[in-house]
């Protein structure tokens, strides 16, 4: 019987080691919550995350680094599928057509974003308010979109956010070319951050980043950086240039309409629908 049990000093001997091994290993990652210099408690996985936003951070309405002032380029959108039912920015009958709109205000964190914040006061969209805005971004579903996903963030009420929204786009000079462009163009994404700061000269070149991609690398958007009180900064990890566009040469479609201020009756009977039914018979008097 003895014999059964001559292990027993050396497995205790394993065991023993093993022990002291895990106490110098430490908890594990998932179950561990460690506590940052500041007294804030987050968890493992955001600081082994590097560059992530703790989760105390995120979220939280008025809490961000900096603004990104995205402005898309409407004719991108009106010749990809989405642009065929969008009647109100693409298929207009009053000949009006979009170059440079405003897409949203951004609030950014060095690296990531909040979305979708709890704010103290109402979120209602007043429409009176969304008529309003409407000339900048021509959408209502964009309008009431952004305030919910990016607005709610920004600690501003609705008013006060898409008021601040259109003073800091007024403040942006967009260059002639980019203007109701009557002609495709090939550019190159440095050579339209270089239009840009001609026109623009409280901007810097790491201030702003272009937005490409699809079918031929159209100009999708470009970001300029502010801060909270919307002054132009430097960007953050968010708009890495090389990532969000890495065409030599960018295809930039034409906003598809007649000059402005040149428009004339043949121009204008172009743009509106031609009726299915005739139009009514003008019988002269006494016939």
């Amino acid at each position: 019987m003895n014999g059964r049990f001559l292990g027993w000093p050396r497995l205790l001997a394993r065991l023993s080691a093993m022990a002291c091994a895990v106490a110098l290993l430490g908890p594990a990652p998932s179950s561990v919550a460690q506590q940052d210099d500041d007294g804030i408690i987050s968890s493992y996985k955001d600081r082994r995350n590097r560059g992530a936003e703790p989760e105390y951070r995120r979220n939280t309405a008025g809490d961000f680094d900096y603004y990104a002032l995205v402005l898309s380029w409407s004719p991108t959108h009106c010749s990809g599928p989405a642009g065929a039912d969008d009647d109100m920015q693409c298929n207009r009958q009053d000949g009006k057509r979009y170059s440079f709109i405003v897409h949203g205000l951004w609030p950014q964190y060095q690296r990531g974003w909040p979305e979708n914040c709890n704010r103290t006061g109402s979120s209602f969209i007043p429409e009176q308010l969304i008529d309003r805005t409407l000339d900048i971004m021509p959408s209502k579903k964009l309008i009431i979109h952004e305030y919910r996903k990016h607005g709610t963030c920004s600690g501003l009420s609705p008013f006060a956010y898409f008021e601040f929204l259109r003073k800091e786009f007024s403040e942006i000079t967009i260059p002639d070319k980019y203007n109701n462009p009557f002609e495709s163009q090939f550019v190159a994404p440095g050579e339209l951050v270089n239009d840009f700061l001609g026109v623009n000269p409280d901007l810097k070149r790491d201030m702003l980043a272009v937005s490409c991609g699809g079918a031929g690398n159209r100009l999708k958007e470009i970001h300029i950086c502010l801060t909270k009180s919307g002054q132009p900064t430097a960007c953050g990890g968010n708009e890495n240039a090389q990532r969000m566009c890495k065409a030599s040469a960018m295809f930039i479609p034409p906003a598809r309409s007649s000059r402005v201020g040149a428009e004339t009756s043949e121009a204008r009977d172009k743009a509106m629908p031609k009726s299915p039914l005739p139009m009514p018979r003008v019988i002269p008097w006494g016939d």
